[in-house]
């Protein structure tokens, strides 16, 4: 992952990182694979950077963790789950422009 401030979730992890969260977070599940993935990551990185300490961002490989995506019903990727306060009360299937996605992470502040 090229941003430091993009967070790897897994099956192990989520729980804590995501849904125990004190901050809002966008969860980017994704697979090496996936061409329109590979397009939302530089996206999801600057994204990354510009609300660090606001939302926590992070990527979940379906490939790796089949089990957090199951549990959430990813069946196409790339999908983005936003989470706040440990219950997802938004999502996406598919490549979101920039703009787009910032006004989504816009309006999870704001919820």
């Amino acid at each position: 992952m090229a941003s430091e401030q993009v967070v790897e979730f897994n099956d192990s992890n989520f729980d804590e990182d995501v849904l125990s969260s004190d901050m809002p977070v966008v969860v980017d599940f994704w697979a090496e694979w996936c061409g329109p993935c590979k397009m939302l990551t530089p996206i999801i990185d600057d994204l990354a950077q510009e609300f660090e300490g606001k939302i926590k961002i992070g990527k979940l490989n379906v490939d790796n963790n089949p089990g957090t995506a199951s549990k959430y019903g990813v069946s196409s990727i790339p999908t983005l789950l936003f989470v706040k306060g440990g219950n997802v009360v938004d999502q996406h299937t598919g490549l979101l422009a920039k703009d787009p996605l910032k006004t989504k992470l816009d309006n999870l502040l704001a919820a």
